[in-house]
């Protein structure tokens, strides 16, 4: 070789320190949010055979995960709540007593403001057929009916306490109602998290036995086809206009080039959502002794924060939160 060379890239690889001196991507814990679930009528946790370490908690020992999630330094906890009852209209997601609102005040109350506290705005935990909203006639999901039960829940919750939530069923104009019904029950103060790009995705597989899930066939005519990316900017726009004050993509993995999109075009914080699917591949796979467990968690939160994550919604926010502290 001859010459001088301008640069040698190596030179910024040699060392532990230079590298983190140069590093590009930076993840905080308080970036992160642990998704949690609550089961009404259990006296104790109940491991969830699909995700290895995920339990449905008691009301105790979700109030003592919170706490971990706090002194972690997690941002904020998702909660899910699995009803002891399930009907076609999903009452118990509109029950002040129903396990979702205890819930929110069992974490509140604990936690107070040191986490950002969420709760799941949808009805596919509370109904009988497992849809994320109101049943026609005809079996397919009404629209606009689902959207009168999204603004009950969303005023439940939000007198629960809840600081965010997250309408996630996918159903059109569901922010504007929701925001609608937050302000005219004198909420302005509770935050919504868009679920903006919500895929059609088989990643969720692990979820469903999570919420106790007894959907039959799918949701490919309210979630989005994965073949389409455009769709998803259309989304952003809509969501941004009806008051979105985050709006997230999910799954994440398969979706990071929707995220990049998305993040470029968004005038909010972005977030996205590290699915049961993908969580439970990189368990099985670390089980059998395929890949290095701890370094790939780490490498896939940081994919999808370098593709565009403000937030990342991970079942491993408080394991990650106390890595990144060391």
């Amino acid at each position: 070789m001859t010459g001088y060379p301008l640069h040698r890239p190596r030179r910024l690889r040699t060392t532990p320190a230079v590298r983190r001196l140069v590093a590009e991507t930076r993840l905080h814990p308080a970036q992160l949010i642990l998704p949690a679930f609550v089961r009404e009528g259990i006296s104790e946790p109940v491991p969830i055979g699909s995700m290895p370490g995920v339990v449905q908690h008691t009301r105790d020992t979700l109030r003592k995960a919170a706490v971990e999630a706090a002194e972690a330094g997690v941002g904020g906890i998702m909660l899910y709540g699995v009803p002891a009852v399930q009907d076609a209209v999903g009452s118990e997601g509109t029950n002040p007593d129903g396990i979702l609102q205890q819930a929110i005040r069992d974490v509140v109350g604990e936690v107070g403001d040191q986490v950002v506290v969420m709760s799941d705005l949808c009805l596919d935990e509370f109904t009988d057929h497992g849809h994320c909203g109101v049943l026609a006639p005809d079996g397919s999901v009404d629209n606009d009916a689902t959207l009168e039960r999204y603004a009950e829940m969303a005023v439940v919750q939000a007198e629960a306490g809840v600081h965010m939530v997250g309408p996630s069923g996918m159903m059109d104009g569901q922010i504007g109602v929701v925001r609608e019904a937050l302000d005219g029950a004198g909420h302005q103060d509770v935050a919504m998290l868009a679920y903006t790009a919500k895929y059609a995705s088989g990643f969720y597989g692990p979820f469903r036995e999570a919420v106790g899930s007894s959907l039959k066939g799918d949701r490919k005519t309210y979630q989005q086809d994965p073949a389409n990316a455009r769709e998803a900017l259309r989304e952003l726009e809509l969501d941004l206009a009806e008051g979105a004050d985050l709006v997230m993509v999910k799954p994440a993995m398969a979706y990071l080039d929707i995220l990049r999109q998305v993040a470029d075009a968004s005038t909010v914080p972005v977030a996205a959502y590290q699915v049961s699917g993908e969580y439970a591949m990189v368990e099985a796979a670390a089980a059998n002794g395929w890949i290095d467990r701890d370094r790939v968690i780490m490498e896939t939160l940081t994919s999808i924060h370098r593709a565009g994550a403000d937030q990342i919604l991970t079942y491993w926010a408080v394991e990650a939160a106390r890595t990144l502290r060391q």
